[in-house]
């Protein structure tokens, strides 16, 4: 019965599969043979921020189909390609309603300034300014453009920044859970939500801190686009909430109109017979970003999400989610390392942290690359916190946007224990071991004993202080420096920077810079991408990898249906299988 459930979960899996994988491949294959449409003579393009926007592109092909939205990285590409086409006279940005991560912000707010360097016109259309998440950081971005334009009688309710928090701990008291965990030190507040009702002064203090650097920031970007006092602009915005009417009155934004008005005004300065176009279209119809050519390389490897060890296993091929995984990001330096042409690598990071040991392992590929002189920037996007931070200690310069959330050099370790709630409901949870009682440590069913939380002690101290060794190493602080501004205690890029974590205030092309001149590249020098990727039909390999049954289920299957195309793939997907078996020993990889 076990076996026939096994085989019966295995076709099951394998027809959903192929039903749904082997379309996304075969229109991936059929949109690569078609290429982009060709783009008129006179394109006016617009930016929709509206939908999720992230800080890289997903690297798994088949979430490409999936995800709706932009990632900062080929926005800033897209619209650096968009200043020196001819063909594009002007850009439409939509702006969201509620508020963008502070980072990401920084980062899209520099590339709209960047791209009226052209002198092509860029306008900025809202439909509506919320007090949601960062809004500040959206009227910023909205800013920087030559015109910002408000729909008529829309909310402008830019009247500060709020951050809301959750503690559970008197939900877990009434239950009979315990959360039992340590932290180093105070700042360190992740777990906060589980052991207290309300703010520490730590947390307090620290989170009222970063808050007011990104607000200071965010005016202060708004004061010079605008050419306004930031403490007479401070005092109007935060005297709203206002409607679109009475903002223009008040200098805050420059015109009034529809969006369908604002295309119109662009397509009318763009020329007769002007057409918009989407972005996401244009972005996405460039050449491979490994760009061809002579001359000396700057190799840009990305990372976004949580640190965790291994490779990518594939999961869920249409994941939008993201993970770095230090296997893959410490191939992709290796691979770095041995190019001749890479001269310098920039690493554009955008992680809250992770794993210590996977962090170590990417930090140990950093190291590399600088042993073999080409030295490695990092770009912080919205994070570069904790395990992020770790990765960057030893780099030899990194770049934060200025409100990048950055350091948290601390760490924290525990668990719930669920036995007295469980407990309450008939369910007993009981534990045998054999060898030291701390073999036992992080069972559910209990608190730590005394003796254990000692042990979790004295693991968490050494860990905090290989992190401060790190640091100090990398930044060329004293430890006892490393360990005042530590502590978990979060920063921004400003604060960072006057600091020392950080060496400059920037994105990503300011980090390019930077490589350059430390690897003394003079001139043009090419972007080599190097980010380990997955083909549409390599991503859905590794899912056809997680049972031998479900592989044989899709060949039986496309033989039954005869489709000459999906045997094609299926001949493809055994080559691919072979190859990449042989790679494993051979070379790194995954590496594009």
């Amino acid at each position: 019965m076990k076996q026939f459930l096994i085989t019966a979960a295995g076709v099951f899996a394998g027809l959903l599969i192929f039903m749904i994988g082997v379309p996304f491949v075969l229109l991936a294959m059929l949109a690569s043979a078609a290429g982009p449409a060709p783009l008129p003579s006179k394109t006016v393009l617009e930016l929709d921020l509206r939908d999720q926007l992230t800080d890289q592109s997903p690297q798994n092909a088949l979430a490409g189909f999936a995800r709706r939205g932009h990632s900062a990285m080929s926005i800033l590409e897209g619209l650096r390609r968009a200043e020196k086409d001819d063909r594009v006279k002007a850009v439409l940005v939509r702006l969201p309603e509620g508020g963008v991560e502070p980072g990401l912000a920084d980062e899209l707010h520099l590339a709209i300034k960047h791209f009226r360097t052209s002198g092509k016109p860029i306008i900025a259309h809202s439909q509506g300014l919320y007090p949601s998440g960062f809004v500040t950081a959206t009227y910023m971005m909205g800013a920087g453009a030559d015109e910002l334009w408000m729909q008529p009688g829309a909310s402008f309710q830019v009247t500060g920044l709020a951050n809301e928090d959750l503690f559970f701990k008197r939900a877990f008291d009434k239950y009979g859970v315990k959360a039992d965990y340590e932290q180093r030190y105070e700042f360190k507040n992740a777990v906060n939500g589980y052991l207290y009702d309300d703010y520490t002064p730590a947390h307090r203090a620290a989170e009222l801190s970063w808050l007011g650097s990104v607000y200071d920031t965010d005016i202060g970007s708004v004061a010079a686009d605008r050419k306004l006092g930031a403490a007479a602009l401070k005092t109007t915005l935060e005297a709203g909430p206002y409607l679109a009417e009475e903002a223009l009155g008040l200098h805050l934004i420059d015109r009034l109109g529809q969006v369908h008005e604002a295309e119109t005004n662009l397509l009318r300065r763009a020329g007769q017979g002007a057409q918009m176009v989407d972005f996401e279209d244009y972005a996405h119809g460039r050449a491979p970003r490994e760009r061809v050519g002579a001359g000396p390389a700057v190799a840009v490897i990305e990372a976004e999400g949580d640190i965790v060890d291994g490779k990518d296993g594939g999961g869920n091929p249409f994941s939008r989610g993201s993970t770095i995984y230090a296997d893959d990001i410490s191939d992709a330096f290796y691979a770095a390392i041995k190019a001749k042409d890479v001269k310098a690598i920039v690493l554009r990071l955008n992680s809250p942290g992770g794993s210590d040991t996977a962090s170590e392992e990417i930090l140990a590929a950093i190291r590399a690359a600088k042993a073999a002189g080409k030295p490695v920037v990092v770009s912080m996007g919205t994070y570069g916190a904790s395990g992020g931070y770790w990765i960057s200690s030893e780099a030899s310069a990194i770049v934060a946007e200025p409100s990048t959330l950055t350091g948290s050099i601390g760490v924290f370790g525990g668990k719930f224990a669920l036995g007295p709630a469980l407990a309450k409901f008939g369910v007993d949870v009981r534990q045998l071991g054999v060898g030291s009682p701390y073999a036992g440590a992080y069972g559910m069913g209990q608190e730590f004993t005394p003796a254990q939380r000692a042990g979790l002690s004295r693991w968490m101290d050494h860990i905090y202080e290989n992190f401060v060794a790190r640091v100090a190493a990398g930044r060329k602080l004293s430890a006892d420096r490393v360990r005042q501004i530590a502590k978990g205690h979060v920063w921004t890029g400003v604060q960072a920077k006057d600091l020392g974590l950080v060496d400059e205030i920037g994105g990503f092309y300011e980090a390019v810079a930077k490589a350059k001149t430390l690897a003394n590249i003079t001139g043009a020098a090419r972007l080599k991408y190097m980010t380990p990727s997955a083909s549409p039909l390599e991503s859905l390999q590794k899912a056809l990898g997680v049972s031998a049954s479900s592989a044989r289920t899709l060949a039986a299957a496309a033989w039954v249906f005869g489709d000459p195309r999906a045997q094609g793939i299926l001949d493809e997907l055994a080559q691919a299988r072979l190859r990449s078996q042989g790679a494993m020993v051979l070379a790194p990889t995954a590496i594009h």
